[in-house]
C-alpha cells in the first residue's frame, strides 16, 4: 500500500484526507481526560451555536466506543455516497457520526482498527466548504487524538474540564502533552461550574453551570438552545471567536 518514503509506508488515503479537509477553515476539535465531563453535550451544543450565527459547520461524532451526538440532536439523518461519503443534514448542521455505520451495535475496535477507521472516515468524506467543523473526540489521549493531529495539524482543542481538583491537574498534564506534540489549544470550559478559577497557563474561556433542565430538552434542538446551558456555551463560544 504506497510508496515508501525512508522507513514508511505512504498510505494514499493521507494524502486524500487531507484535501478533504482542506475545504474546512477552522477544524475544532473538543476533548476530555474523562468521560462524564459533558464533552458531547458542549461539542454538539457549540456546533448549533455556530450553524445558529450563520456559519457553515459540521459535527462529527468520533466517539467509536460510545457515540452520543445523535441522541442529542434527536435524529441521525442519511448519509449518501456520492463521489464519497456524504455528511447527514440534521438541525442546519452536516453531521456524521460512527453511530451511521455502527448502528446501536457496540464497536469493539483494537488500536490499530480505530487508526484506520479514522483515516477512512477523514478520506471518503465530502464535507465540503464549511467555517467550522466540531469534532467530539472521544475521551483521553488515545489513537484517535494521535491520528487527528497527524492529518489535520491546523486543528485547534477545546478541553472540557470540571472543578474538581482530579480533573484539573488531568487537564494539565492533557494540555502539556497537546502542546508536546504541537497542537493549538483554543482553552478549556469548566463544566458543572458557576464560578470558574484561573488556569495555569492556559486560556480559559468560562464555565458552564449544571442545568437540570438539559435532560428533558435532549433529543430536541431547539428546546436544548433554550436551556442555560446554551446560554453558558454561547459566552463560552463567543470568547473562543474573539481569538
Amino acid at each position: 500500500m504506497g510508496e515508501l518514503a525512508g522507513d514508511r509506508k505512504i498510505d494514499p488515503r493521507e494524502a486524500a484526507a487531507r484535501r478533504r479537509l482542506s475545504e474546512v477553515k477552522s477544524l475544532l476539535s473538543v476533548v476530555s481526560c474523562k468521560g462524564g465531563v459533558g464533552k458531547s453535550l458542549l461539542s454538539a451544543t457549540l456546533a448549533l451555536l455556530l450553524s445558529r450565527k450563520g456559519y457553515r459547520t459540521g459535527l462529527l461524532d468520533l466517539d467509536f466506543h460510545s457515540p452520543s451526538a445523535h441522541l442529542i440532536l434527536g435524529e441521525t439523518g442519511r448519509i449518501a455516497e456520492e463521489g464519497g461519503l456524504v455528511p447527514a443534514e440534521v438541525r442546519g448542521l452536516r453531521f456524521l457520526s460512527v453511530i451511521h455505520f455502527s448502528g446501536q451495535r457496540p464497536l469493539l475496535l483494537r488500536k490499530g482498527g480505530i487508526a484506520s477507521s479514522l483515516l477512512d472516515l477523514f478520506s471518503t468524506t465530502r464535507w465540503g466548504r464549511l467555517d467550522y467543523l466540531v469534532v467530539d473526540m472521544p475521551p483521553g489521549s488515545g489513537d484517535e487524538l494521535l491520528e487527528l493531529l497527524r492529518l489535520a495539524k491546523g486543528t485547534e482543542f477545546l478541553v472540557v474540564s470540571t472543578p474538581s481538583r482530579l480533573s484539573r491537574e488531568s487537564v494539565e498534564r492533557m494540555v502539556e502533552g497537546l502542546r508536546t506534540a504541537g497542537a493549538r489549544i483554543a482553552g478549556v470550559v469548566e463544566n458543572f461550574s458557576s464560578s470558574p478559577s484561573p488556569w495555569k497557563g492556559v486560556r480559559l474561556l468560562g464555565g458552564v453551570r449544571y442545568d437540570p433542565g438539559v435532560e428533558e430538552a435532549l433529543g430536541d434542538a431547539d428546546r436544548l438552545l433554550r436551556t442555560s446551558f446554551a446560554s453558558d456555551a454561547g459566552r463560552v463560544l463567543e470568547e473562543y471567536l474573539r481569538g
